[in-house]
């Protein structure tokens, strides 16, 4: 999510790390018994489905995380002739056309793509990359600040801008954070091309408050989070994901019976997240099979409660904990990739002028 990067979705909470594991062998030409994974920190997924890959595959997996996602396209970027693996997990659709702009991709027709629902294909004819999973970036609320000040939660990007929610939201840099990308993205689907500058002006008067990252937002400065609690955070308003409370409830010590922490529906951006072949990869055939097995039915149903996110593979299931207090946004906001290419680099120039100067 990933920071998404949602990731975790991912939302990134990191809870569930996986070190790097295996032969440090490189090999060539697809002959090496490695296969290296690049991703964003969110990376997680449980150890008896990693091992059944590598038992089924004869493949070990080594992953080496890149920090939040918009940093690890970066870096990827910068390595595509020699790349530090052989598959990249975790470019979402904010910052897709960059990387296939950039050629950090070879084409690969993943086994299984056939089942991925057809609202998250994309470069069908190249199949460069392979849709894994998808989430919402929304803002979240602190229930027990509302609860205490008798206030109504505000419920879309509109209300964020009113009095009554004055110095309550933190958001992330939407120049180094997919989550602060997405939630720009989302103002400007809201409000159009002429309209979300005037709207960001609002939420400055308005107090919003800019830091980094999703880490530094969700678990040191908003008050509804079990990390932010600890670190004395006073945001009950914070950008994150549909997903984080169900997080809060599962990691929940002791685990509370309800969430403690909302959504506001109204304030969505879906996210879908990708992975593909490194152009230039040492062990194609390794890669090429770990791809295949990204979108199998297991990992596809492990992936919620490690990295949380929803399946993109027709017929995998989502727990239990997700029907219950994270349900997708019925209607999020949503953008063209093609139109995100054209936009989002000027977009983020004009945001960081209006915000942060």
């Amino acid at each position: 999510m990933h920071t998404k990067t949602f990731v975790a979705a991912a939302v990134g909470f990191g809870l569930l790390t996986l070190s790097a594991c295996g032969s440090s062998d490189s090999g060539s030409g697809g002959d090496s018994k490695t296969v290296t994974l690049v991703s964003h920190d969110s990376w997680a997924v449980s150890k008896s489905v990693l091992k059944d890959f590598e038992k089924q595959s004869g493949y070990t997996v080594k992953v080496l995380k890149d920090g939040d996602a918009g940093q690890a396209v970066n870096k990827a970027i910068l390595t595509k002739d020699n790349p530090q693996g052989d598959v990249f997990f975790g470019v979402d659709n904010t910052l897709l056309s960059r990387a296939l702009d950039n050629g950090l991709f070879q084409s690969y027709d993943a086994k299984g793509s056939a089942l991925v629902k057809p609202e998250y294909r994309v470069d069908q004819t190249k199949h460069r990359v392979t849709p894994i999973d998808t989430g919402d970036i929304c803002v979240n609320y602190d229930k027990a600040y509302f609860t205490k000040h008798k206030l109504t939660p505000p419920a879309s990007f509109a209300d964020l801008a009113k009095p009554a929610y004055k110095n309550l939201l933190v958001t992330e840099n939407a120049a180094t954070s997919s989550p602060g990308l997405g939630f720009l993205l989302g103002s400007a689907a809201q409000f159009g091309d002429d309209g979300w500058q005037a709207y960001w002006k609002k939420l400055k008067a308005n107090g919003v408050k800019v830091v980094d990252g999703w880490e530094q937002a969700y678990d040191q400065e908003f008050s509804g989070s079990a990390g932010g609690k600890k670190a004395g955070g006073d945001r009950p308003l914070v950008v994150s994901y549909a997903s984080s409370p169900p997080a809060e409830v599962i990691y929940g010590d002791p685990k509370p019976t309800t969430a403690p922490t909302g959504v506001s529906y109204g304030t969505c951006f879906r996210q879908t997240e990708y992975a593909g072949l490194l152009s230039n990869a040492k062990n194609t055939k390794g890669g090429k099979a770990f791809l295949d097995f990204l979108l199998t039915k297991e990992f596809q149903e492990d992936m919620p409660l490690n990295m949380f996110v929803y399946p993109v593979r027709e017929g995998a299931q989502v727990p239990q904990e997700f029907v219950k207090y994270g349900r997708q946004a019925s209607d999020p906001e949503t953008m063209a990739p093609a139109k995100i290419a054209a936009n989002r680099d000027q977009w983020v120039k004009s945001w960081t002028s209006l915000v942060l100067k």
